[in-house]
C-alpha cells in the first residue's frame, strides 16, 4: 500500500463491504508512501496515526477514472498501480490558507522544515498545504498560528474586511524612531504602501498604490486621471507600514518629496520589466510616478524589555 498527501484512506465494514470511515491522509512517515500515515477522519475532526489494516484501502480522489472502483483494483497491488501525484497546475492551485501559510512564512524567513518543527507537523504536509487545495483541521491551524506567530482568524481571512490593530496594545510599550537606513530597510523592493495627494477638488486623499523601489526612488504606476495622478509635479508624503496583530507591534514609514513623471522611453521600459506585480485595480494604468525622497522618517512599536 502506497499513499500521497491528500489521499483519501477508507477502512470498510466487513459485513457491508460500503465505507465504515474515511479520512484525508494529511502527513507520511515515509518518502516512499507506505505506511503509516497521519490521517484527519472526516467523523470526528481529529488527526491519528494509523497504521491501516486488510479491511482499508487508498482512495486517489485526484486520479481515479470514471468507473474505477476499489473492486476493480484487487489484485494489482491497489495503489502501487496508480499514478503519483501531479504537481500543481492551474487546475490545482493554492487554498487561500496555503497562500497565507506561505506568504507569512517567506515574510519571516522560514524554512518549511522550521515552520513544520515548530507546528509539529511533517513537512511534506505543510509542503501539500502550501501547493495545493486542503483543508486542515483546527488543530493544525492552531498549531501553524503560534508558529508563524499570528492567529488563527489571519490564517482564515476572517478579518480581512476589518482595519488591522484592533488587538490590545502591549502594557509596556515604547516607541522608537527608527534610521533613515532601517527606513530603507523597511520599505524595501516593493508591496502596497499610500500616498497622501491634494485631489484635483483641492481636498486631501489618501490612496493605497502597488510601489517599487528602485535606484532609491519609490515608484508606482497610475492612471493619468486617477487620484494618485495629483501627486505629479507637487510635495507629497507616501507611507507604508505593518502591523503584528498576534504581538500587537508594528512600524511605520514616511518619505516626503517631489513627485514626478517618468517619460523617458528606456526607464519606462526598465521599470516594467522589473516590476515585481501589476497594479492590483487592474485596468490601463501605464503611467509611472517617482518620488524621490528628501526626508525619510519611521517609527517601531515594541515592548519595552525588547
Amino acid at each position: 500500500m502506497r499513499a500521497h498527501l491528500g489521499d483519501q484512506l477508507v477502512v470498510e465494514s466487513p459485513t457491508t463491504g460500503g465505507a465504515r470511515r474515511d479520512g484525508e491522509i494529511v502527513g507520511l512517515h515515509h518518502e516512499d508512501g507506505t505506511p503509516p500515515y497521519d490521517v484527519h477522519w472526516s467523523d470526528t475532526d481529529e488527526v491519528t496515526l494509523v497504521f491501516p489494516g486488510p479491511d482499508a484501502h487508498i482512495r486517489h480522489l485526484e486520479h481515479e477514472q470514471p468507473g474505477t472502483t476499489h473492486e476493480s483494483r484487487q489484485g494489482t497491488g491497489e495503489a502501487e498501480a496508480l499514478p503519483a501525484v501531479a504537481p500543481p497546475t492551474d487546475a490545482a492551485r493554492p487554498g487561500d490558507i496555503g497562500r497565507r501559510v506561505g506568504v507569512e512564512r517567506r515574510r519571516q524567513g522560514l524554512s518549511r522544515e522550521e515552520t513544520a518543527r515548530r507546528a509539529r507537523m511533517s513537512p511534506h504536509y505543510l509542503a501539500y498545504l502550501e501547493e495545493r487545495p486542503a483543508n486542515p483541521t483546527m488543530a493544525a491551524l492552531i498549531r501553524l498560528a503560534a508558529a508563524l506567530g499570528t492567529t488563527v482568524t489571519a490564517l482564515l481571512g476572517g478579518g480581512i474586511d476589518l482595519p488591522p490593530g484592533q488587538g490590545h496594545a502591549l502594557l509596556n510599550p515604547q516607541l522608537l524612531d527608527l534610521s533613515p537606513d532601517e527606513c530603507r530597510s523597511l520599505l524595501s523592493t516593493h508591496g502596497v504602501g499610500r500616498v497622501a495627494v491634494s485631489a484635483s477638488d483641492g481636498r486631501p486623499a489618501v490612496v493605497p498604490v502597488n510601489y517599487e523601489v528602485v535606484d532609491e526612488a519609490i515608484v508606482f504606476r497610475t492612471a493619468p486621471d486617477s487620484v494618485a495622478a495629483a501627486a505629479v509635479e507637487a510635495e507629497v508624503a507616501f507611507e507604508v507600514d505593518h502591523v503584528d496583530e498576534a504581538l500587537s507591534q508594528g512600524w511605520s514609514v514616511l518619505a516626503v518629496g517631489p513627485a514626478s513623471v517618468v517619460t523617458e522611453p528606456d526607464a519606462v521600459r526598465r521599470l516594467t520589466q522589473r516590476a515585481h506585480t501589476t497594479p492590483w485595480p487592474g485596468g490601463e494604468r501605464e503611467m509611472w510616478v517617482s518620488i524621490r525622497p528628501t526626508s525619510l522618517t519611521g517609527r517601531r512599536i515594541t515592548p519595552a524589555d525588547q
